[in-house]
Formats: structure tokens, C-alpha cells, sequence
């Protein structure tokens, strides 16, 4: 029987590249200049630190750029929602969310079963694996989970006949 599986995933060494690239733009930039501003990434979680809180949003404007270039969906970046201000510095964390959570989960099961595709999903920790008959119908599976608007980047692994 066909299948495949669907995760969310994201290669923490492209996110490395990017705040690398980003670390090197903020110093040609000339409205940088001078000022105390920076990238860091630890872990699965970058970094944002500026002297001013609009300028953190120009550092995110950055760090996007340079993702999209490294080809890192930006649905996966979770961004605090106020900066945090302590002494002269505004900070800001950026997480990016791997694995698929079990309530976004549930509602993929709930769409797919609502749209009478004939494929059976079974959730297996922090991905799902699909399972039909015809590989049209996982195809179709496939481009409802595409168009589905959820916050976060889904890809199809596993795909065996």
C-alpha cells in the first residue's frame, strides 16, 4: 500500500548560514553604524539584540531576507511578541518550530477526513503517516495539506508504493 509521511523539519546548518549572512550585512549597513547590534544563534534559537526596539524589526526584516535565500520556509520562525528592553539593549528570540505539535496535528487528521479522501492518517509522534490505496489519492492528500493554511511548513517524506 502506498504512503508517505509528512513532517516539518527545517536544516539548522541553512539557519546557521543565514544568521552568518545576517551577522555580515548588519555591518555594511550604514543605519548600523556605530551601533550596538547583533545575531546569535543557540541551539534552535536566534538571537536579536539592538539599542532600539525598531531596529530589531529591521534585524528580523534581515534574518528573513536571508532565509528565504537559503531556502528556510519563514512559517517555521516563532518571534517573541515584545521585545524584551534590559539596560540600553532590546532583545527578541526567534525560535523555529520542529516537529508537528498534536493539536496542528489533529486538525491535519480532521481536514483530511472531512474531505473524503480515501487514505487513512495515523499520527506518529511529531509527524503523520498517510496510507492509501491509489496514488492519486495521496497526491490529492498531498495538495489539500499544501493549500491548507497552517502556521507552519509541512514537507512529504517516505513516499513508497
Amino acid at each position: 500500500m502506498p504512503s508517505f509521511d509528512v513532517v516539518s523539519e527545517i536544516e539548522i546548518t541553512e539557519v546557521r548560514n543565514a544568521v552568518e549572512n545576517s551577522t555580515r550585512e548588519l555591518a555594511t549597513r550604514f543605519d548600523f553604524r556605530g551601533k550596538e547590534a547583533s545575531f546569535s544563534l543557540a541551539g534552535e534559537v536566534v538571537t536579536v539584540k539592538a539599542e532600539d526596539d525598531f531596529q530589531i524589526n529591521q534585524m528580523l526584516d534581515i534574518l528573513r531576507a536571508n532565509l528565504v535565500r537559503r531556502n528556510v520556509d519563514t512559517k517555521a520562525m516563532d518571534i517573541d511578541e515584545k521585545p524584551t528592553h534590559s539596560g540600553k539593549t532590546f532583545s527578541s528570540n526567534v525560535k523555529f518550530k520542529q516537529g508537528i505539535e498534536p493539536l496542528v496535528a489533529k486538525s491535519l487528521v480532521k481536514e483530511i477526513k472531512a474531505s473524503k479522501i480515501k487514505v487513512q492518517v495515523a499520527i506518529q509522534g511529531e509527524k503523520l503517516r498517510v496510507t492509501g490505496k491509489k496514488r492519486d489519492d495521496l497526491q490529492a492528500t498531498m495538495a489539500l495539506i499544501r493549500a491548507s493554511d497552517n502556521e507552519q511548513p509541512f514537507q512529504f517524506d517516505n513516499f513508497r508504493d
